[in-house]
Parts: structure tokens; sequence; C-alpha cells
């Protein structure tokens, strides 16, 4: 009796782990901690290649492995984060040369509400005819999709 309590906790205790990795991949992520070590392999013995202090920098799952997921960022730098200090939040970064104009409506016609630098990063809205919604701290407006690194399907 005491065996099937310890096997059905031990069910209870991996299952939400077996069904994170259950997501089909690969698929949008985000920083979720303030300082996030990325790692040359999946778990803490293996080397620490590059340190984020960057919260909500888009990243794209390609793997996972126990409880390690395997980045790309956006320029194509792959790494092991731990999927903790992830987040499902869907953000986006602007990327291309010069700035982007922020619209206030999908089409080049709407008035420009900002001028968003390469690098820039907003929680990422609705996407439709080749624009996204970003919203940059409370600044709300719409962004050429192809100007986004995150947007779409990874």
């Amino acid at each position: 009796m005491l065996h099937r309590i310890l096997a059905a906790l031990l069910l209870i205790a991996i299952a939400p782990s077996v069904q994170a990795q259950d997501r089909e991949l690969p698929y949008w992520a985000s920083i979720a901690a303030e300082e996030v070590n990325m790692r040359a392999g999946a778990g803490e013995q293996f080397p620490i290649e590059w340190v984020y202090q960057r919260q909500g920098l888009p990243v794209k799952v390609i793997r996972f492995h126990q409880g390690w997921r395997l980045v790309q960022e956006p320029d194509g730098t792959e790494g092991w984060i731990f999927s903790a200090l992830l987040s499902q939040r869907r953000t986006a970064i602007v990327t291309g040369e010069g700035e982007a104009p922020m619209r206030a409506e999908p089409t080049y016609a709407s008035p420009l509400r900002w001028n968003l630098e390469p690098g820039v990063i907003g929680a990422l809205g609705p996407c439709e005819n080749e624009w996204c919604e970003l919203d940059v701290d409370g600044h709300v407006g719409w962004v050429e999709a192809d100007r986004l690194w995150g947007e779409g399907d990874p």
C-alpha cells in the first residue's frame, strides 16, 4: 500500500514537467527573470556561455531535456536555459536597420506614434495584414511584422 501511495505522489510531482514537455516545438518564450544564465548544456554542471540581463527578451525554444530548454535568440545564438527562468508571455524585439515606425493603426497611412530603435522589446499583441501590435512600456501601436523578431510561427 505504501508503494502505491509513493508511486502516486511521484506521478503527481512529475506530471507538470511532463506536460510542459508535451508542447509542440518550436515555440516562443521570453526571458522571465532580470538575470538568466545561458549554458553550454542542459545542466548546472555546464559552463555559462552568456548572462542575460534583458527581462522580456523573446527566445525560440527548439528542444528540451528534463527541466532545461535549448533556446535560440534573435542573432541565432543557441544555448540552454532552465525552464523556470522562461515565460510563455509573447514578446518581440525590433530588428533591422534604422528606426521602425510605430503607427496608430496597421497601415502606412496611419499617424506615426513613435519611432523605435532596433533592440526595443515590447509585449506582442495581435498581428494582421503584415503588422503587429506592440506595447512598449504602455506605448501601444502597430509595427511592420518584418521588423519584429518573435512574431508569427517560430
